[in-house]
């Protein structure tokens, strides 16, 4: 029995836009812009584009907000989940983005040069990233065997994904990806049958269809990874 699994990034948030690192203490929810995102989605998914049997998010403002619009649609109560969270960040959580790099050495980070350093003391390495990440979604899927799960996330998180369902570990060569506030990701996963592995099919990536043009240029997530580029 296949799970249908929809990753949705939240709206353009204060911390994307500052930019600084959004974590608990730095993340202060979306922008007005982000509100319009998210207001373009609930009337998109309003329509049944697809139904959902289950609705995650990751208690950060920005998540938190924009799963409520998604729960409006879906008629659905978002279930806190803290394995959904982007990376980590530690100590550096609130700091702008060039108070980081100086601080904690960020741009070694972003070229991933260890990806088993943590993002700053105390936090997360983009290797214990991708594991948590991967269990996350392994746990889902079997959790939701045969159903339809929707999960409000983040950047990273959709990242990460792809990791997980090509089986690719930290050290891997790194491939840039650049999902829009508000966009949709669908997998579709298969089951192991008998004498086989399961299977991970990319149905659609970075579906922002509800979005302006001009609203479709969206910034990066607040906290970077090691293949963030220059802004």
């Amino acid at each position: 029995m296949t799970t249908e699994l929809y990753l949705i990034r939240h709206g353009e948030s204060v911390a994307n836009v500052e930019p600084i690192i959004g974590g608990m203490r730095g993340d202060s929810g979306l922008t007005a812009r982000g509100r319009e995102q998210a207001a373009r989605l609930e009337a998109r998914l309003e329509v049944g584009e697809f139904r959902a049997d289950t609705l995650y998010t990751r208690p950060l403002p920005r998540a938190v907000e924009t799963a409520e619009y998604v729960g409006r649609a879906l008629g659905l109560t978002p279930l806190p989940d803290d394995e959904w969270h982007e990376l980590r960040p530690g100590e550096a959580d609130g700091a702008s983005v060039e108070e980081w790099r100086a601080r904690y050495g960020g741009r070694e980070f972003e070229t991933a040069t260890d990806p088993y350093r943590p993002f700053s003391p105390g936090g997360e390495s983009w290797a214990t990233f991708l594991l948590r990440v991967g269990r996350a979604l392994s746990r889902v899927v079997a959790r939701h065997r045969g159903e339809t799960v929707a999960v409000v996330c983040h950047g990273g998180v959709l990242e990460a994904s792809f990791y997980h369902a090509f089986g690719l570990g930290p050290t891997a060569n790194r491939v840039s990806f650049a999902p829009l506030n508000t966009s949709i990701t669908h997998w579709r996963h298969h089951p192991a049958e008998e004498g086989g592995a399961p299977r991970w099919a990319l149905v659609t990536f970075n579906d922002a269809a509800h979005l302006r043009p001009a609203e479709a240029e969206a910034p990066r997530e607040a906290v970077p990874t090691p293949a963030a580029e220059e802004d």
